[in-house]
């Protein structure tokens, strides 16, 4: 019998840059998924089949998990696939029956829509599922074993984001630090349309960089005042040590405040749509997305000629607010839209120069079909 594992791509709405500094993200999952079809095989191997990129290369178990020795010249993918069955491995997840898989995609690659973690997520339930493990398996344990596959197996320099949205699905607080601790909200958020650039963004260089620099300024902070707390500074504290930071230092001390404190001005917004059925109010919601875009771009300059020409674009057509969607340097933003403006907006993205524009939805996270 064919087995179908299948899990979302993401959109951060609030937190772009701020997971891998332990500070908390809100994000969704959309419509668009990473679908993992298999079938068992009798010759004791993974064929991999990955045709939207392709890609076709065969896994041994357990010899190829403990060889490294072919590492340097495999794929990007084919290396998150090995290090996940690395990681499964330490909780009891053996594989013992081969399969062939074929991996899609109508998650955008290269975007800053997460079509890396979704391949990630997808596969590592679908081992969990197929061959079991010595825990319960829940989203959240999912998204800690992709966290640990994806990045910490690597070395990379994102969060969590990425792993927990696709594995919870919803709408997510999480709290990129510690266990990862988040709060759900099952809110339709009407409106929300992804736009790609065309233009590729280089994700590890974007976030190294600007990982160390915004580490760099937290942690001098901490230097001039012990009580300094991130979580907590506002941009009072920031004019308090403007001063001892140069030119250079001090966008990046900026943004580590003021995007954590927009984050949280907007989880006010959704819990309280969760409560007595209040509605989300999506105009204050998308002010606040063009504010987080705007540290973004005018702070951590991640922004390029074609994205900013898309954002004004976007918000002249009657958007409520856009940003840019993940690490930069090109990929892709999203727009909230007033109901009955969403073709509006998508035909100002197009003539902006978005190579695509569509609307989304809000979807639930991984599961097996």
């Amino acid at each position: 019998m064919a087995v179908i594992s299948r899990a979302p791509g993401r959109v951060c709405l609030f937190g772009d840059h701020q997971d891998y500094l332990g500070l908390p993200i809100i994000a969704c999952a959309i419509d668009r998924y990473v679908t993992l079809k298999s079938v068992a095989n009798d010759e004791g191997i993974f064929k991999i089949t990955m045709p939207d990129l392709g890609e076709r290369f065969e896994l041994r178990f357990p010899k190829q998990v403990r060889d490294k020795s072919q590492e340097s010249i495999l794929t990007t993918h084919t290396v998150h696939l090995i290090n996940t069955l690395k990681v499964v491995s330490r909780y009891g997840c053996s594989p013992n029956v081969g399969y062939d898989i074929e991996i899609t995609s109508d998650v955008p690659i290269n975007a800053g829509l997460s079509s890396s973690s979704a391949v990630v997520v997808a596969w590592l339930q679908w081992l969990l599922h197929t061959f079991g493990c010595d825990r319960e398996v829940t989203p959240e344990f999912i998204g800690q074993l992709a966290y640990e596959a994806e990045v910490l197996e690597t070395g990379g320099s994102g969060g969590k984001m990425d792993q927990y949205t696709s594995a919870i699905g919803n709408i997510i607080y999480l709290e990129t630090d510690g266990d990862g601790t988040f709060t759900p909200f099952d809110i339709a958020m009407s409106g929300l349309i992804i736009a790609q650039s065309g233009i590729p963004k280089d994700t590890e260089g974007l976030l190294g960089d600007l990982k160390g620099k915004q580490i760099s300024a937290l942690e001098k902070a901490k230097t001039l005042q012990p009580n300094f707390d991130k979580k907590t500074a506002t941009l009072e504290d920031y004019k308090l040590f403007k001063a001892s930071f140069s030119a250079e230092e001090r966008p990046f001390l900026y943004a580590a405040i003021e995007n954590h404190q927009i984050t949280q001005r907007a989880l006010v917004r959704f819990r309280k749509s969760g409560k007595n059925n209040t509605p989300l109010d999506l105009k204050i919601i998308g002010q606040l997305m063009t504010e987080h875009h705007l540290v973004l771009k005018n702070k951590l300059k991640i922004t390029v000629p074609r994205v900013d020409a898309m954002i004004n674009a976007a918000l002249e057509a009657g958007a409520y607010g856009a940003k840019i969607v993940g690490s930069g340097g090109g990929g892709s933003i999203c727009a909230l839209a007033p109901k009955g403006k969403e073709d509006q907006v998508i035909q100002a993205l197009l003539k902006a120069g978005a190579v695509t524009a569509s609307q989304v939805n809000v979807s639930k996270g991984t599961h097996i079909i």
